[in-house]
């Protein structure tokens, strides 16, 4: 009874005992999770994961001892507590994952057996994988791969405590590695299916176009050079001028903003039941078949060329004309469109919708009301008048500019008659203005417009700089007719891209440093090559979806059917299985003579050949004795190679091994070759 109860004992203090080498490599993992996660750590939770940290800090440098249960415990409550307090302006996405990092703090401050270190690597995997909801780029996944591998380590110091650090380091890359084909394999074969639940989106800032425009919005976009989607196409990509991405429709003027219309907020308010659309087909003509992955903003608006249509069940088709995600674009979203450039916007326009674009405040922008009415009495026709009206800011001396000058209350009259400088939002608010004002419906369009080509991927790239503002005029018999005053001012900027109108140094770089080196051919053609890179990785692994993968497997099983998706399963496991099964030892081939064996052999058969065999029963030295013998003038030679052959088989190695294995392959050829020529002749009186 003593007996066993001692052995318990030992075997409960051995499972106590925490390796120094396990702790110091979570110290090092227990920041590597976290990081990537700082974004959305509360203060509060920052203050206590800090305090844990250093606490374990001191514990691992024996300053400090473990805390006592019952202050863990309270430290534990009092934060779930205040955590649950804050939920609401968090969102409930941060709040639990605030909330799982709490507990995989407290629960790293207070472990005390080898049984709490595989809780806390478990909850860090967890962690990990909770990154990946809104971190999704190529270079992200590439981190958290190295932050898992760091917690994978934590499990080889914990199993094997006396191995060196680059023992326990290569043990966990082997068993990444071995893990890495199944991995790819149930990527590849696991069905795509719709997920059982929907996340619980976060509080987080939007970003880019916004559903209310004023005269500053669109500048302060053009300062950001971020990405805000990429388009493919299935044929030949549309010229420049032709890429009018429609993201916005604006139809209601106070005098100062133009706002989405009531009736279209409704209509998305109430996506979720909405059918979408039918397919233009009237008249029928050409689409343009492309997709587009949009990146993470926080908004539901989606881009496309006119007229868009997508069968996505994900989105929805509004009546004027616009893409629509059922839920904000959290993450990149990948979705097929067609366009159909020829179909009309509307062939019918009801009446309460031409009067809502034909209102405007009373008693606002006098003189551009008196300059409408002028254009209405010369042109009677509704073209000729917006052709002439084009024309007028063509004619005058207006000026394309991201920096104009400040307006007063009428905001169009000062921008008409005195500053006559602006960007697209003024020109489209004036040409919309005076449309209205001669009795035309008309309205503004807010998107993008242009697209960087990228040659490596043969995509196209548009940023946040590109957004534009552009008019559009109902005609009768012809629907919504798209008008571009800023072509008129600026005509390459609607042809050539923003670029060729402003320098990177003027607009999106010029609140960063290092603005001349951004702009640099050399930069340029990098940032393309690694820009097609994550564009790789975002249609591969991100757009990974169920036509992809039909496709993929497609090539690798010819007829996909279930026999053959088990054979493939098995033959990878099973390979996988045997990888495994060699590089733990229990299964292992017959192995050759290395190669200090086979060049020594080599010299003993070349003098088998020549009368003088060795025996298996005698020793190197032995055999030396024998081949100096019958070779004397060969002493030196046969002395030097038997002597690194000895030191190299039987004296262990050292810091020289590699130079004196060198250096006995050399000499094992130079023997060898003598041997081979019988350059000299054996001494007879010796036999």
């Amino acid at each position: 009874m003593k007996a066993a109860r001692l052995q318990t004992a030992l075997k409960e203090t051995s499972e106590e005992i925490i390796a120094r080498r396990t702790l110091l490599w979570l110290l090092i993992t227990n920041l590597a999770v976290l990081a990537p996660l700082a974004s959305k750590i509360t203060l509060g939770t920052l203050g206590i994961c800090a305090i844990c940290f250093v606490w374990r800090l001191g514990i691992y440098l024996g300053k400090v001892a473990r805390p006592p249960r019952v202050l863990v415990t309270v430290l534990a409550i009092a934060a779930a507590l205040t955590l649950a307090l804050v939920s609401r302006e968090l969102g409930l996405l941060n709040a639990l994952v605030n909330l799982l990092i709490l507990g995989y703090s407290l629960k790293y401050i207070e472990m005390r057996s080898r049984r709490d270190v595989k809780a806390v690597v478990l909850v860090g995997y967890f962690l990990i994988a909770l990154t990946f909801i809104d971190h999704q780029q190529m270079l992200d996944a590439l981190q958290l791969s190295l932050v898992a591998a760091l917690n994978t380590c934590v499990l080889a110091s914990l199993y094997h405590e006396q191995a060196s650090f680059n023992r326990q380091l290569k043990l966990t890359l082997m068993l990444l590695a071995q893990s890495l084909p199944l991995a790819l394999l149930l990527f590849v074969v696991l069905p795509r299916f719709s997920p059982l639940w929907m996340v619980p989106q976060m509080k987080s800032s939007t970003t880019g176009l916004s559903d209310e425009l004023s005269f500053g919005d669109i500048s302060r976009l053009t300062k950001s050079n971020e990405l805000a989607f990429r388009a493919s196409f299935k044929g030949q990509i549309p010229a420049p001028e032709d890429r009018y991405w429609r993201a916005l429709v604006l139809e209601e003027y106070d005098g100062k903003r133009w706002q989405q219309s009531r009736g279209i907020k409704a209509l998305q308010q109430d996506s979720f039941i909405m059918n979408s659309r039918p397919e233009p087909g009237v008249p029928k003509g050409p689409f343009i078949d492309y997709s587009i992955i949009a990146e993470p903003s926080g908004q539901h608006w989606l881009f496309g060329l006119d007229l868009a249509y997508s069968m996505d069940p994900r989105l929805v088709n509004l009546p004027d004309f616009r893409l629509y995600a059922i839920r904000p674009v959290e993450q990149k979203l990948q979705y097929r469109v067609m366009s159909y450039p020829d179909a009309p916007l509307d062939n019918r326009l009801k009446a309460p919708l031409r009067q809502l674009n034909l209102s405007l405040p009373d008693e606002i922008n006098p003189r551009s009301r008196k300059l409408a009415a002028d254009f209405a009495h010369r042109y009677p026709q509704a073209e000729q008048r917006l052709t002439a009206m084009m024309q007028y800011f063509n004619s005058q001396p207006f000026f394309y500019t991201l920096t104009p000058p400040p307006v007063g209350p009428q905001q169009l009259d000062d921008f008409l008659f005195e500053n006559r400088a602006g960007f697209c939002v003024h020109y489209a608010s004036a040409f919309t203005f005076m449309a209205r004002a001669t009795g035309l419906p008309a309205r503004i369009v807010t998107g993008y417009q242009g697209g960087e080509y990228n040659p490596q991927a043969g995509y196209l790239s548009v940023y946040q700089y590109m957004a534009h503002a552009w008019s559009e005029v109902y005609l009768e018999g012809k629907g919504w007719v798209r008008y571009d005053p800023t072509a008129m001012i600026a005509p390459e900027r609607i042809e050539q891209g923003f670029d060729s109108l402003f320098s990177p140094e003027e607009s999106y770089l010029s609140d960063r440093s290092f603005a001349g080196v951004r702009a640099s051919d050399w930069y340029n053609s990098l940032r393309l090559r690694l820009a097609s890179l994550d564009y790789y990785w975002s249609v591969w692994v991100l757009g990974f979806d169920n036509e992809r993968q039909q496709q993929v497997l497609s090539k690798l099983l010819g007829e996909v059917s279930i026999g053959r998706l088990a054979a493939l399963v098995l033959g990878v496991m099973t390979l996988t299985f045997i990888a495994i099964m060699f590089n733990t030892g229990l299964l292992r081939l017959k192995r050759g003579p290395d190669s200090i064996n086979r060049h020594y052999l080599k010299v003993c058969r070349q003098a088998a050949r020549l009368g003088l065999p060795k025996p298996a029963s005698l020793g190197p030295v032995d055999y030396a004795a024998a081949l100096v013998a019958r070779w004397p003038a060969l002493t030196e030679e046969i002395e030097s190679w038997t002597s690194l052959y000895i030191q190299l088989k039987y004296q262990g190695a050292s810091k020289e091994s590699a130079i004196y294995k060198r250096r006995f392959i050399r000499q094992s050829r130079t023997l060898w070759f003598k041997l081979l020529k019988q350059d000299l002749q054996p001494d007879k009186s010796s036999t």
